[in-house]
C-alpha cells in the first residue's frame, strides 16, 4: 500500500480510505458480518483510514466499526464526522455545531466506538448560527485533552476554510470529487494547496452511477438524488456506458477507472472508496494499479467529463446547505 501525508501537520496515510456509510444501510440493506469482514480485510490490505459519521445509522456505523476493531484499533485512524441530527424515523432535521453540541457528540462517539481518542474529527456540515471559529475551537480543546488527534472539515467552501484553518491547523477537507463532480478545482482545490491542506474525496463513482450500480427498492437514499431520477437517469447511464467502453478497451473495471482518476490528480488526494463487500474492496483496490496516460485523462475528459452529468449532486434543499457550493 502506497502511503502519503494528510496535510502539511497531519498523520501518514493509505493513499486510499476506506468509507463506511453505507455498510450501514444508506443503500439499502447491509450485511453487519460482511460490513466487519470488509473492514478487516481492508486493514489487511494495508488500508488504515477508515471514514464514518455519528449519523449514519443513527450510530449503528459506529458500533460496527467499534465491533471489528477490537485488538486491532492501533491498526488505523478514524476520521468522524459530527453534527448531523436525525429524527427517529430518520429524517435529517438541522446541523449543530455549538461547542457544548461538539464535546457532547465527541463523547458518544468516543463509547460506541470503544475507543479513548478520535484521530481525525470534524463537523458533517457547515453550521451558518455558529462561527466556525467556535467549532474548530471545541475541538482544539478536545485534542488538548487527549480526545482527539486531529481536525478535519467537510464540505465547506475557500472562506471557511481560511477561517477554520487561521484558529488551528486543518489537515483535510472531505468533500466529494469525481470524474463528473468538478466543483471544487475552481477555487477550493487551490485554497488547500496554498495552506498545506490534503483532500479526502468521497462519490468517486457519483453514488454508484458510474459502475451502473442499482437503486435498492427500500431504504436507499440515492432515489431522491436528482441524478438518480427521471431522465436525468436515462441520460447519466450513458456516460456510465461510456466509461465501460474506456474500461473494458483498459483491461480494467469502470470502477478502477474512476478511482485511478482521482488517484491521478495529485498526491494531496486520497480517494475513500465506498465499500460495504469484500468483493468489491477489492476490485477498488486494484486501481493502485492502474496507470492512465495523458492520452488516457485527455479521452476520459471527452467522454465522462462533469458537462455530461445531468442533475445537482443532491436536492434543491440539502444544495443550499453547502458551505462548499459557494466555493
Amino acid at each position: 500500500m502506497r502511503m502519503t501525508k494528510l496535510g502539511s501537520t497531519g498523520p501518514s496515510v493509505s493513499a486510499v480510505g476506506l468509507g463506511c456509510m453505507g455498510m450501514s444501510g444508506m443503500y439499502g440493506p447491509s450485511d453487519e458480518a460482511e460490513g466487519i469482514a470488509t473492514i478487516h480485510a481492508a486493514i489487511d490490505a494495508g488500508i488504515n483510514l477508515l471514514d464514518t459519521g455519528d449519523f449514519y445509522g443513527m450510530g449503528h456505523n459506529e458500533m460496527l466499526i467499534g465491533r471489528a476493531l477490537e485488538g486491532c484499533r492501533e491498526k488505523v485512524l478514524l476520521s468522524v464526522k459530527f453534527g448531523g441530527m436525525r429524527a427517529p424515523g430518520g429524517a435529517f432535521i438541522g446541523v449543530d455545531a455549538r461547542p457544548k453540541a461538539v464535546k457532547n457528540f465527541a463523547s458518544y462517539s468516543l463509547q460506541r466506538l470503544k475507543t479513548d481518542h478520535i484521530d481525525i474529527y470534524r463537523l458533517a456540515r457547515f453550521d451558518p448560527d455558529v462561527p466556525v471559529e467556535d467549532t474548530v475551537g471545541a475541538i482544539a480543546d478536545l485534542i488538548k485533552s487527549g480526545h482527539v488527534r486531529y481536525i478535519g472539515l467537510s464540505e465547506v467552501g475557500s472562506e471557511t476554510v481560511r477561517r477554520a484553518h487561521a484558529t488551528h491547523p486543518i489537515v483535510d477537507l472531505q468533500i466529494e470529487y469525481a470524474l463528473v463532480t468538478r466543483g471544487i478545482e475552481a477555487a477550493i482545490l487551490p485554497t488547500l494547496r496554498e495552506l498545506g491542506i490534503s483532500v479526502t474525496a468521497y462519490g468517486l463513482l457519483s453514488r454508484g452511477l458510474l459502475s451502473n450500480s442499482q437503486v435498492a427498492p427500500a431504504g436507499d437514499f440515492r432515489a431522491h438524488l436528482p441524478r438518480f431520477t427521471g431522465e436525468n437517469l436515462e441520460k447519466n447511464r450513458q456516460l456510465a456506458k461510456a466509461l465501460g467502453e474506456f474500461a473494458e478497451a483498459k483491461g480494467v473495471t469502470p470502477v478502477q477507472v474512476a478511482i485511478a482518476w482521482v488517484l491521478h490528480q495529485g498526491a494531496d488526494i486520497v480517494p475513500l472508496i465506498g465499500a460495504r463487500k469484500r468483493t468489491q474492496l477489492s476490485e477498488s483496490v486494484g486501481a493502485l494499479d492502474v496507470r492512465l496516460s495523458p492520452e488516457d485523462l485527455k479521452q476520459l475528459e471527452a467522454v465522462v467529463g462533469p458537462s455530461a452529468i445531468a442533475g445537482t449532486r443532491y436536492d434543491a434543499a440539502q444544495m443550499r446547505m453547502l458551505d462548499s457550493e459557494r466555493g
